[in-house]
């Protein structure tokens, strides 16, 4: 039986040792391969002197070495923290604060990106460079080796544990934006990643011969999936870094790709193109938002033998409901029921169940449910706590995750999101905290007060518009402003569209810029406007 995250790879390579496992653009290696390759990783982090526990941050693009550090690093005895790609320098050197990243695996071109904000990382000691270290631009108090010097490393010194003692060992740390301030470590630990394997994989019927097309990034739950189900049962992962959607619709074919997952906004672009009618897709996943019924629709009509799989996850619980299928004519704006293995409850402030159809708190509880926030015991008491409705003899507490999303439950069980509690923005499939977003806007000394609200859009899901107050003595400066917020903000966090009011912004009873009702005004005049 799997209990580590690794064995994944492991196991399947004593099953089928020679089928294809990974593929990256013209790399394609076998399961034997791929174990051998993640065996070679682990060996020179633990020559590094990687420590039980200590954190491995995977700094690429999707490709060979990106799979191989994350794994290799769990079965180091460590713990992975994948980075998102698209992340300017001085958000990744957060994250690497934040987690007390002791090596960073990374290229050459993203390293001279983060010379000048690496010294801020204290504990950082090591980076391997996926390219020639000669390559590199020295940084002072580290050391910096290449791939190839890494992997060959020998043997370790003996000073780190291999492997975890059990499948409650931490596996990995993947960063979420919160409602407020910066991004939150979510600590995921073997027993996550392998029960959320085995449930996803039983539903959507993994198998040997299913080819699962990788384009989201694996810094994501939902991204990081597409590997740990194809592992799990020997399938084939091909990694896909797309330009355009049409890329996409190419690779399916030319890979022959049986299951593909994506977010909302790329089914959209996905779903107005022109497909061809030899795509082999058996089925297709949705997470990361509702997907629009006119896109539902027109996939549908383009790929009439795909199952499609509506689902709703939430990273500290790595997925929780799924729609099967045949549900999707007759309840297609229903997130499901919980996944195998999980259980997914609807309850009232005071934890008690609510009444079907009665809205409330969906509440995740077993073997998925995380271990918490990184450092950060308030917000982890916050969202982890108690299971409601508990049998009263059982004296240790069994902790769930508070969703603080808003659901509904029907007669028959399926579930019906309503809403967020919090003030998330949902956009591109990201949560964008607006509380980052206006951290950069106000260090630009561009403005005098700002918010950032999302307001609906047809195809990002939700668009950030800011709304500011000119700096005293100074011009409203759109293009300026969101100049300068290129500079330190990835594409997906940019505002689509700026506002500028006289005088203070509205206040809620706290003091606090009232973002709620900023956001239900623009909403109305987006509505008015037909936007």
């Amino acid at each position: 039986m799997t209990h580590l995250i690794q064995d994944l790879v492991f196991e399947s390579a004593n099953r089928f040792s020679d089928k294809e496992a990974l593929v990256y653009q013209r790399n394609r290696l076998s399961y034997a391969d791929l174990a051998r390759e993640i065996g070679l990783v682990r060996e020179g982090l633990l020559a590094l002197g990687l420590g039980r526990g200590e954190r491995v941050a995977v700094y690429l693009e999707k490709r060979i070495e990106a799979v191989t550090s994350l794994f290799g690093a769990a079965a180091a005895g460590g713990a992975f923290v994948p980075v998102n790609p698209l992340l300017k320098p001085e958000q990744v050197a957060y994250i690497l604060r934040d987690c007390n990243v002791r090596i960073l695996v990374t290229s050459v071109e993203r390293l001279k990106l983060l010379v000048e904000a690496l010294p801020q990382c204290h504990d950082l000691h090591a980076v391997i460079v996926t390219d020639r270290a000669e390559a590199a631009m020295p940084v002072p108090g580290l050391t910096v080796v290449s791939w190839n010097d890494a992997v060959t490393a020998g043997k370790p010194d003996g000073r780190a544990v291999s492997r975890p003692a059990t499948d409650a060992d931490m596996a990995a740390i993947l960063y979420t934006s919160g409602s407020t301030g910066k991004p939150k470590g979510v600590v995921l630990s073997h027993r996550n990643l392998v029960a959320g394997a085995a449930s996803v994989s039983q539903y959507l019927k993994n198998n040997p011969d299913d080819r699962i097309l990788s384009v989201l990034p694996l810094s994501f739950d939902y991204g990081l999936s597409q590997l740990t189900t194809a592992f799990r049962v020997g399938a084939t992962g091909v990694l896909m870094n797309y330009l355009l959607p049409r890329d996409i619709i190419d690779g399916l074919k030319e890979e022959k790709i049986t299951g593909l997952a994506a977010v909302p906004p790329l089914w959209i672009q996905l779903a107005q193109l022109s497909w061809p009618k030899d795509i082999p897709l058996r089925y297709i996943t949705n997470s990361g938002g509702a997907m629009p019924r006119a896109t539902l629709d027109l996939l549908r009509n383009v790929l009439p033998n795909a199952a499609v799989f509506l689902m709703y996850g939430l990273t500290e619980a790595f997925r929780s409901t799924f729609l099967p299928p045949e549900e999707v004519d007759t309840r297609p704006d229903s997130i499901g029921k919980a996944i195998p293995n999980a259980e997914v409850l609807v309850v009232r402030e005071d934890g008690s169940p609510c009444a079907p159809g009665e809205p409330g708190e969906l509440v995740h509880r077993g073997p998925l449910v995380s271990m918490g926030y990184w450092n950060d015991k308030e917000k982890t008491t916050e969202r982890f706590r108690p299971v409601p409705c508990r049998e009263p003899g059982l004296t240790i507490p069994e902790l769930a995750v508070w969703s603080g999303d808003t659901v509904r439950m029907d007669e028959a069980g399926f579930l019906y999101f309503i809403g967020r509690r919090d003030e998330m923005i949902k956009t591109s499939g990201y949560r964008v905290s607006p509380t980052e977003v206006e951290e950069v806007v106000y260090g630009t000394e561009l403005v005098g007060e700002v918010a950032a609200v999302g307001v609906p859009h047809p195809v990002l899901g939700h668009a950030i518009v800011l709304i500011a107050t000119p700096r005293a003595g100074l011009k409203a400066a759109d293009e300026a402003l969101l100049a300068a917020c290129k500079t330190h903000l990835p594409a997906f966090m940019l505002p689509s569209r700026i506002e500028y009011r006289e005088g203070s912004l509205p206040r809620n009873p706290n003091g606090k810029i009232d973002r709620k009702r900023l956001a239900q005004e623009l909403h109305d005049i987006f509505m008015e406007a037909g936007a």
